[in-house]
């Protein structure tokens, strides 16, 4: 009886960090990539500190590929950003987005993602506001990243922070009943870039955000941590978005109980009304106002 007891215990205490890391994914607010930066190429830390404080964010997805003084730069970043009790992610750039394809690696460890993905968990036991990690592109890379391989990978990082979180970029065509069996287990959330696949794919109606994630949680079960990602930035294939757009797309993101993220980082000069966007939905939230209506379009 004993014994049963204290598995029971165990099991609960399990549950209860399950829980602190799947809030930390739905409660995210947070932007992508496109760090201010300084002459030299290396990123401007503080400055970015800076914004990120300024748009009331509470996270921030640190991408390393830009530059291969990337891995680098989230070392200075990092204690910045736990002073500031800002969450960060790091995030990858797969096979597709590597050479030949590309110019740049994820540097320095390139497309060995076992390496990557200790020397993460290694990082974030140092540093412990790295909460997790997450690939771009995931589900067109899956046959690079069996599930085989997944498993080994993140059973690596497991095995130093049991914690450490894995939430890579995967979109709405791709959550198939094949993908969901093979993968979908091995995963902490998803990153879910919107769009509007479910109606032809554009970055111009965003009234179908609540719709796609109630689709995917109907699959992956009700209570499933997403984090929607809104496109402020162009897409190669689908274009620019408008500043009213950004604005309703990233609203009904929040109102479909997930966690928002912005791509890419906004800068507050070149972009100066979708930064303002960011900085007022976020302020508004970060202190509890709850659920808004969209906009009208104007």
């Amino acid at each position: 009886m004993k014994k049963f007891f204290c598995i029971a215990l165990i099991a609960a205490a399990f549950c209860a960090r399950a829980a602190d890391r799947h809030d930390a994914i739905r409660q995210n607010l947070g932007t992508y990539s496109n760090a201010p930066r300084m002459a030299n190429g290396r990123i401007d830390c503080n400055e970015l500190i800076n914004q990120l404080l300024d748009q009331h964010a509470n996270s921030y997805s640190f991408a390393i590929h830009r530059a291969a003084t990337d891995w680098d730069d989230l070392k200075v970043f990092l204690p910045l950003a736990r002073e500031k009790h800002l969450r960060v992610w790091a995030s990858l750039v797969p096979p597709s987005e590597s050479p030949p394809r590309t110019q740049a690696y994820s540097e320095p460890f390139r497309m060995d993602y076992e390496r990557w993905a200790v020397e993460f968990a290694k990082l974030s036991l140092q540093e412990p506001n790295l909460i997790g990690w997450s690939i771009d592109d995931f589900p067109y890379n899956v046959k690079f990243f069996t599930p085989e391989k997944m498993k080994g990978i993140l059973d690596g990082a497991h095995s130093i922070n049991p914690n450490f979180m894995f939430v890579p970029c995967v979109y709405f065509k791709q959550i198939t009943p094949a993908f969901i069996t093979n993968y979908i287990p091995l995963f902490d959330g998803i990153l879910f870039p919107y769009r509007d696949e479910s109606h032809g794919g554009n970055l111009k109606d965003p009234s179908h955000v609540e719709e796609e994630v109630q689709s995917i949680r109907s699959r992956l079960g009700k209570n499933y941590p997403i984090v929607v990602d809104i496109y402020f930035t162009a897409h190669s294939r689908l274009g620019a978005s408008t500043a009213d757009y950004c604005e309703r797309a990233t609203i009904a993101a929040h109102n479909s109980n997930s966690g928002v993220q912005v791509y890419t980082h906004q800068d507050p000069v070149k972009n100066a009304e979708k930064y303002q966007i960011v900085k007022k939905l976020f302020a508004q939230w970060s202190k509890g106002s709850g659920a808004l209506a969209s906009p009208r379009s104007k």
